[in-house]
């Protein structure tokens, strides 16, 4: 499922009719005999996803080496066509019209089993008609998740004011990402350099002609496309999703929308079928990590789920939903152990019966995100959790709730878990940018140390909304000391040149006034009722370049405490 509820005035695209075939997920009992070795793996990985690999301490396993190729060709040789293979499960997902055979290759002895991945193969609807709220019946809410996002095409509806930090001006994107405190990332000059993201999805229509992705094309930062739904189809000319997914993070278009990893490098990967929902997507979504894992990846954002399908027998149940069942979740799970940060949607069934997460924001050791209003409120429709097995999902929140996106006419407002999710990957980009010798799972660790519900997470937002310069300072390995019982706070950097991070824990609501001097004692700086919450907070002060280089003090005063910080300006 994606994860909106589209309601798009003027999408075109293509339909097309496909002839019934039955495709069946074909597992093996080993890798006997394989021409490959985990003493040679730059035969079946590429240099950089090696190096994720060794930079994280992990070690090439028998789950990296390729399905036994003696095996393929074997299946070949019974009239299966070969659609997705994956190492991870040692399986492979065939199409054929003649299943007499099956039970041959049922008797192989290399085979475990063979199962049923697709129910039937319903002629497809053409996009502008799946795109249309009102083309759909009250079941379709049910499906993995094209449902429950909506989409409000006209750029005026946005009430949003243009909004600029240093020299760059994110247009009506400004308040998704300073919901975050991304924007004290990005005046650093942490924009996604070097990270690659590789975004699974639906399809990417136009991505190659809207202007909002000129400067990922004119840098070279789009590295390559692939689609396991139909391979060797032009991703470009699929579903709405995915492109709107894509501008979140990396859009370019100064005074209209600039994502949260512009600068990022990007794989455009498709792995749902927009028009129809058959377990054989799950199998599709693993076959589309483990590409990103052998080319590299740094991140995954998935705005995808799955829930129940087109044919009742094949549906998950909450039962289900525990990291270990769906097979999606388990392939995300690895994904994680390869060394690959993965950020999924929650889900747009909060309103729905189901209500749930569903897979693969299940996943351990992943990033599951939930939707919030622009004011940091739960939004009605984001699915909750826990997991089945009690763990604290969705993980954290960002804007889903009247996010802003690209469409081919401008930016757009639009609805769902499938924006939180790549809003927030965007910024644990640049996050991981800053700190490139933390691994994943210490990246995904402070990013929920620094959200706002850390003490007291729930099943609506998780840990809530990430501060990301506290989830900087944290990784700094700097103290954030509490305010109420210690009467401390933090600055970071220091020395500093432009901007400034104070950080502080506190158990307190009571506002907080900040005050800034010269050594001379003369004031140079008041904020005053700056809100205080519970957990760690976080004030940025920006473009202080102007002031002379020196020594500063900084005063913070809450209630009847006072802290003073010396800094200096360099």
């Amino acid at each position: 499922k994606i994860f909106i509820t589209i309601i798009l005035l003027n999408i075109f695209a293509v339909g097309f009719s496909q002839n019934f075939t039955f495709k069946y997920r074909v597992s093996f009992k080993d890798k006997n005999n394989s021409i490959y070795s985990i003493s040679n793996p730059s035969a079946f990985l590429t240099n950089k996803a090696i190096a994720r690999r060794t930079n994280q301490g992990i070690s090439i396993n028998e789950l990296d080496i390729p399905v036994n190729s003696w095996y393929i060709d074997s299946l070949i040789n019974k009239g299966a066509s070969i659609i997705n293979q994956s190492r991870w499960f040692n399986s492979v997902i065939i199409s054929m019209t003649d299943t007499s055979a099956l039970q041959q290759i049922r008797g192989f002895s290399f085979v475990k089993d063979v199962e049923q991945v697709i129910a039937f193969n319903k002629k497809k609807k053409d996009k502008s008609e799946t795109n249309n709220s009102s083309t759909k019946s009250n079941n379709d809410i049910f499906k993995p998740f094209i449902s429950g996002e909506r989409i409000v095409e006209n750029k005026n509806d946005i009430s949003y004011s243009t909004n600029s930090a240093k020299n760059l001006d994110y247009g009506f994107a400004f308040y998704q990402i300073d919901m975050l405190q991304g924007i004290a990332l990005h005046n650093q000059g942490f924009m996604g350099q070097g990270m690659t993201i590789a975004v699974l999805d639906a399809g990417f229509w136009q991505v190659n002609t809207i202007s909002a992705f000129d400067s990922l094309w004119n840098n070279g930062q789009i590295l390559g496309t692939r689609d396991f739904v139909q391979p060797g189809n032009n991703v470009f000319n699929e579903s709405t999703h995915g492109m709107m997914v894509l501008s979140t993070m990396g859009a370019n278009l100064p005074g209209q929308i600039v994502g949260t990893a512009p600068k990022a490098s990007y794989w455009l990967i498709r792995t749902e079928d927009a028009n129809s929902e058959n377990i054989i997507e799950e199998d599709n979504w693993v076959a589309g990590a483990e590409f990103a894992d052998s080319i590299g990846a740094d991140i995954i954002n998935s705005s995808l789920g799955y829930t129940v399908f087109d044919a009742p027998f094949m549906n998950h149940s909450y039962n289900d939903m525990n990291g270990k069942t769906a097979r999606a979740s388990l392939g995300a799970a690895i994904a994680a152990r390869k060394g690959i940060i993965v950020v999924n949607s929650a889900g747009n069934s909060g309103s729905t019966p189901w209500q749930y997460i569903g897979a693969p924001a299940d996943a351990d050791s992943i990033l599951a995100v939930g939707a919030v209003d622009i004011n940091g409120n739960y939004a009605v429709f984001s699915s909750v959790g826990p997991s089945y097995d009690k763990r604290v999902k969705p993980d954290v929140a960002a804007l889903g709730q009247n996010a802003v996106v690209a469409n081919a006419s401008g930016p757009l407002m639009g609805s769902g878990t499938s924006f939180a999710s790549p809003i927030l990957c965007g910024m644990v980009a640049c996050l991981w940018q800053a700190f490139p010798s933390k691994n994943n799972q210490e990246i995904i660790d402070a990013v929920k140390r620094s959200s706002s519900q850390y003490y007291n997470p729930d099943s609506l937002l998780g840990y809530g909304i990430p501060n990301f310069p506290i989830a900087a300072i944290l990784l700094s390995g700097n103290n954030i000391p509490n305010f109420d019982t210690e009467n401390l706070f933090t600055v970071f950097p220091n020395p500093y040149d432009n901007d400034l991070y104070i950080a502080y824990n506190s158990v307190d609501t009571q506002r907080v006034t900040l005050e800034m001097y010269e050594l001379t004692g003369k004031k140079i700086l008041s904020i005053s009722e700056i809100p205080r919450y519970t957990g760690y907070n976080s004030i940025t002060l920006n473009n202080l370049s102007e002031l002379k280089s020196g020594i500063y003090i900084i005063r913070l005063t809450s209630g009847a405490k006072t802290s003073i910080k010396k800094v200096i300006k360099k």
